[in-house]
C-alpha cells in the first residue's frame, strides 16, 4: 500500500542527539580525543573568564565549533553559525541540545577572539600532541622540517607606499618592496614568493616540524615571510623539543646553509639535510649523506607534502580569512591540530588515558 506524502510533527520527539549520530561515525572516536584535549585545560579556560556577569558561550563549545569548520571545510565563522542552526550533528559535536539557541556569527567571532588571546588553541594543539606521545606514536628522535606559503588575506592595491606618498592605487610599473611598502589591510603580512618562476603573494610563512613515525605534526609556528624565517623558525621549533637524546631533522635543500647546519649540530640534531650543490659547496658532507639513516630521512621528509597538502584543501589555509600574525598562527595550529585527530583516529587512537 502507498504511504501517504503527508507528515505531521509530534509534540514530542523521545530521542537525544547521540542517537542521531551511527555508532561508527568518524566523528566519535575525534570527539572523544578532543573532550581529554579540553578537559585538561579547565584551569585554563577559568582564568580566561570574571567570576560574575552574564554567561558567555563555553570556550570548549567555541573551539569544539572551530574543529568543524577546518574538518569540513567550511570558508567562514557565518556558514559555520547556520550549519549549527540545522545540523544536528554538528550539534551533537558541539555539545549543542535541540533545545539550546545558536549565537550570532558576530558574537562567535568575538568570543573567538578571547580564547586566541588566551593562546587556548595552542594549550589545544599541545594536548592532542601529548595524546599521540602517551599511546607511543611519537619516536621522538627522527623529525622532518618544512614551510610553505600561507597567502594573507590582503590585496595586491592594499600594498602602499609607508611614506604615503602613492595616492592612487596604480601600482603598474612601479617597484615595490618590503622595506618601502606594507598592506593597509594586514600590516603583518609580507610580499614574497617561495621560489624563483612564481608569482609574489602577500604572505605568511607556516612552519611545521612533524615526527617521521607517523607524521605527526609535534611543533608548528607562523612567522613574516622572508629569506630567513623558515631556517630561524626551524631551529626555535627544535628548541621546544624535549632535550633529552640525540636527534635526526630531514629537511629540503632551503636549509642547506653552514649557520643553520652548526644551529642544529650545537643542538645534538643530526642534519639530514638534502645537499644544494648547484652553485656552491654544500654545508652537508659525506659524514652524514654515507650513513643509511640519510636516505630515510630524505624519504620521511617527502610525507610533508601531504601535510600541507591536507592543510591548504581541507582546512582552508590556501588563503588565511584572518590577519595578523597571532591570529593566522592560532588558524594553523587548530588545522594542523584537526589533521593531527584525523591521523589518531585512523591509527586506532580513542580516548587515551
Amino acid at each position: 500500500m502507498r504511504g501517504l506524502d503527508a507528515s505531521q510533527e509530534s509534540l514530542f520527539v523521545m530521542k537525544s542527539l547521540d542517537q542521531f549520530v551511527p555508532t561508527d561515525h568518524p566523528l566519535r572516536p575525534i570527539r572523544l580525543m578532543v573532550d581529554e584535549a579540553l578537559a585538561a585545560m579547565h584551569e585554563l579556560f577559568e582564568s580566561m573568564y570574571a567570576e560574575g556577569g552574564r554567561d558567555s558561550i563555553p570556550p570548549e563549545w567555541l573551539l569544539r565549533s572551530l574543529l568543524l569548520q577546518v574538518l569540513y571545510s567550511i570558508r567562514s565563522e557565518r556558514q559555520l553559525v547556520d550549519q549549527l542552526h540545522y545540523n544536528m550533528l554538528f550539534r551533537w559535536f558541539v555539545g549543542l541540545s535541540m533545545e539550546e539557541a545558536v549565537w550570532n556569527h558576530s558574537t562567535f567571532s568575538k568570543n573567538r577572539d578571547r580564547i586566541i588571546e588566551a593562546q587556548a588553541i595552542e594549550a589545544f594543539f599541545d594536548g592532542i600532541v601529548a595524546q599521540a606521545r602517551s599511546a607511543g606514536l611519537l619516536s621522538g628522535e627522527h623529525f622532518s622540517v618544512d614551510g610553505t606559503l600561507v597567502r594573507a588575506w590582503a590585496s595586491h592595491a592594499s600594498f602602499r607606499r609607508k611614506d604615503g606618498k602613492d595616492d592612487d592605487n596604480d601600482f603598474r610599473g612601479e617597484k615595490r618592496a618590503n622595506d618601502t611598502h606594507a598592506s593597509t589591510t594586514d600590516p603583518d603580512s609580507r610580499l614574497y614568493r617561495k621560489s624563483k618562476g612564481q608569482e609574489a603573494h602577500l604572505s605568511y610563512l607556516g612552519h611545521v616540524l612533524t615526527d617521521n613515525r607517523h607524521g605527526l605534526t609535534v611543533v608548528a609556528d607562523v612567522t613574516q615571510a622572508n629569506g630567513t624565517a623558515e631556517r630561524e623558525a626551524a631551529l626555535s621549533m627544535l628548541d621546544q623539543l624535549e632535550a633529552d637524546g640525540r636527534k635526526t631533522l630531514g629537511a629540503d635543500k632551503a636549509y642547506d646553509t653552514a649557520d643553520f647546519v652548526a644551529g642544529c649540530r650545537r643542538r645534538s640534531v643530526t642534519p639530514h639535510v638534502a645537499q644544494n650543490d648547484t652553485n656552491r659547496s654544500s654545508a652537508i658532507d659525506a659524514r652524514t649523506t654515507r650513513h643509511e639513516g640519510y636516505v630515510i630521512s630524505q624519504n620521511a621528509r617527502r610525507k610533508q607534502e601531504g601535510v600541507f597538502g591536507w592543510a591548504k584543501r581541507i582546512g582552508g589555509l590556501s588563503r588565511t580569512m584572518l590577519r595578523g600574525t597571532p591570529k593566522v598562527r592560532s588558524r594553523f595550529l587548530l588545522t594542523l591540530a584537526g589533521l593531527n585527530l584525523v591521523r589518531l583516529r585512523n591509527l586506532g587512537v580513542c580516548a587515551i588515558t
